[in-house]
């Protein structure tokens, strides 16, 4: 299927470019080439029916060979055929096609009525639809190992909120993914010991059709059209714009992880804009019910049909175009149960996922699944295979609710922080695959969760209805912002409380762009409609103290490495070790009981970890909000420190309710005897 699309050659007739795209139920195809502003249709070209017999004896590829065009031209595609929306075939030559092989567009895709018009009904669209643009590819080079490892922080970002507001970051290339190369910008990733970015996605989206009347529109991406094109406003360098910054993360030691979504696109329901894949062959591109309906798992209106093997050599295709042309370390899957649904159900060894683990290309690089959709039998936390790692809401939940106060929580929080074996540890795996959050960019930000008890989403323009009603976050006695010295002081407690609970969890773990210093969104729990200043970085006021704080979290994490570690805790001494991986004890300093394990009424935790070579850290949690003193046991020839430079832990004094310390034993240095004593 790689020959599909827009591909520069040289033939028998001469140079030129050879076009193609796949269909089933199509009569007819075209190439529409367009001048050099994309304004003017200058030629529009009757593309040839060839049977296409890997995808069977129906299917062909519609193609053609025109000479004498060069990287640079601006075209689309047409098709026609039968239009019944009710089977699932929206045909109208009238719709101008975006070629779903598309590496570059010449303008943002916007929403217009006529994009979803009934055939006849709309007339052309071609001046409302973005160009594709040949590309001339550079050879590919075999891809240097990626730069993260399973175990390393994951920084999850926004292109464009996260350096919109960026003082140092010239006012030109703000929002932009050159924006991310700037000295500023690495030098913060730097210091936090980010191990790759997660870069919200950066193909060419849409705004969902209810949003312009509201004056908002997409601000997060995850509403593509097609899959290779990057977003213009975003990449307004193009391809070379990603490679080139993507290569200076890899200088300054960061990985990038591109977060792809091949679960839906923005043609939407029935009632949505016909752009692509749909005006291609809707059919064997979507998901289709019984009845002749889109299929919507996703509940955006349809369901990419990723069980079929057009759909999954385009998937493998563009997974292997980011890698070979842009160098990214690895790819996270929003949605990713629906690339393994094979017939509508779930399968972890569904074609597609075993293709892209085995792909030569595709099988060391980094591989996140967000494993749960809408669909039947959605959430699949813990059932795919390695080596996909899996966002896990589990640990999100239970460590909200322990520091919310929830009773009885004391062993999911050790689970959790023990790498939730319960979740990946099924059938004796040894290696837990859990990436670790608390906040994300969907839900509230860390800061809100101990501000808001409940989302303020007025702002999205639907009535507060949108959004999850369930948050499990606390207002610490007032909701929202506050002059109260008492209750800012406590929230700036938990906020501690939980940066630290999250970079002593073992595994991955992954922090949301603007948490490391209290960013908020004024409650609002799904901003994915706010490109404004609700989700944009705060550069100029952000918690500078929280910054350094959070630094210091991801210094220690990178010291220590039983943190970092993947494996599952035993409570066993490592081979060539005397001392257990782990201990669990009471704030005595006494291993838990059966009874304290089960005191509903218990929220203090010790956590001991061995690194194997002699030294042990302990996590000091009191979740309590009265202070306590705690013991740690001791050894001949070894004392505890503080393991944060800068942070002040007395044993022999209390230390504070809601709070996590950390003290780390090493071995006592002798005092050198004077001369002459």
């Amino acid at each position: 299927m790689s020959n599909l699309g827009a591909k520069l050659s040289f033939n028998a007739v001469g140079k030129g470019v050879q076009f193609a795209f796949a269909s089933k139920s199509a009569t007819r195809g075209w190439v529409s080439l367009f001048d050099p502003t994309g304004a003017v249709e200058t030629q529009r070209i009757e593309l040839v029916r060839t049977p296409l017999p890997p995808l069977g004896e129906d299917w062909a590829a519609f193609q053609g060979f025109v000479q004498d065009i060069k990287a640079g031209a601006r075209y689309g595609f047409r098709a026609d055929g039968p239009n019944a929306p009710e089977r699932g075939l929206w045909f109208d030559p009238d719709k101008l096609l975006t070629d779903p092989y598309a590496i570059e567009i010449d303008r943002p895709y916007q929403y217009h009525w006529r994009l979803a018009a009934k055939r006849n009904e709309g007339a052309d669209t071609a001046s409302l639809m973005p160009k594709a643009i040949v590309v001339a590819l550079p050879e590919p080079v075999a891809p240097l190992p990626p730069v993260f490892q399973p175990g390393g922080l994951i920084y999850e970002l926004n292109v464009r909120s996260f350096t919109k507001l960026h003082p140092d970051v010239p006012e030109a290339q703000r929002g932009t993914i050159a924006a991310l190369a700037h000295p500023a910008i690495l030098d913060h990733l730097k210091r936090l010991g980010v191990s790759a970015v997660e870069l919200m996605p950066i193909t060419a989206s849409i705004d969902e059709r209810h949003l312009p009347p509201l004056g908002l529109s997409n601000a997060w991406g995850y509403n593509p059209v097609t899959f290779m094109a990057l977003d213009p406003r975003l990449a307004p360098g193009g391809l070379k714009e990603l490679r080139d910054t993507v290569a200076a993360l890899r200088k300054a030691g960061i990985g990038t992880i591109l977060d792809l979504v091949f679960n839906h696109t923005g043609e939407s329901d029935r009632l949505g804009p016909t752009l692509s894949l749909r005006g291609l062959d809707a059919q064997a591109y979507y998901t289709q019910l019984p009845d002749g309906r889109l299929a919507n798992d996703t509940g955006t209106g349809n369901t990419v049909a990723c069980d079929h093997p057009l759909v999954r050599e385009m998937v493998l295709d563009t997974l292997r175009h980011f890698v070979r042309q842009a160098g990214v370390d690895g790819f996270r899957f929003d949605l990713a149960p629906v690339l393994g649904r094979v017939s509508g159900s779930f399968d972890p060894d569904a074609p597609l996922l075993r293709a892209i683990a085995a792909d030569p290309v595709l099988a060391d690089r980094v591989l996140i699944a967000e494993p749960w959709d809408i669909g039947p039998n959605g959430y699949q936390l813990g059932n795919f295979s390695a080596p996909y790692l899996e966002w896990n809401d589990r640990y999100r939940d239970d460590i909200r609710r322990f520091w919310r106060g929830d009773a009885g929580a004391i062993g999911s929080l050790a689970t959790r922080l023990a790498g939730s074996s319960d979740v990946f540890g099924r059938e004796g795996q040894p290696v837990s695959r859990s990436v670790n959050f608390i906040a994300a960019h969907d839900g509230m930000t860390l800061a809100d969760i101990v501000a808001y008890e409940r989302k303020h989403n007025a702002a999205n323009g639907e009535q507060n209805r949108d959004g999850h009603n369930d948050n499990l976050s606390w207002n610490n006695g007032v909701e929202g912002e506050t002059g109260d010295t008492a209750i800012v002081k406590a929230r700036s407690n938990d906020l501690r409380a939980l940066l630290a609970t999250l970079f002593a969890s073992r595994g991955t773990v992954m922090l949301t762009a603007g948490d490391e210093f209290g960013r908020t969104q004024q409650g609002n729990n799904n901003a994915y409609a706010q490109d404004n200043a609700i989700t944009w970085l705060d550069w100029t006021g952000r918690d500078r103290a929280l910054e350094t704080y959070t630094s210091a979290l991801s210094a220690l994490r990178r010291a220590f490495p039983a943190l970092t570690d993947t494996r599952f805790l035993t409570g066993k001494p490592p081979q060539g070790s005397d001392i257990p991986d782990v201990a669990w004890l009471a704030e005595t300093g006494a291993p838990l009981s059966e009874a304290d394990w089960n005191d509903p009424a218990r929220h203090r935790l010790v956590m001991l970890l061995g690194d194997g070579e002699g030294d042990r850290l302990a996590v000091l949690v009191n979740g309590d909000r009265r202070q306590c003193v705690f013991a740690l046991p001791t050894r001949e020839g070894f004392a505890w420190r503080p393991a944060i430079e800068g942070q002040s832990v007395d044993m022999a004094r209390p230390l504070p309710g809601r709070s996590v310390n950390f003290m780390i034993e090493g071995r006592v240095r002798k005092a050198r005897a004077r001369k002459g004593s």
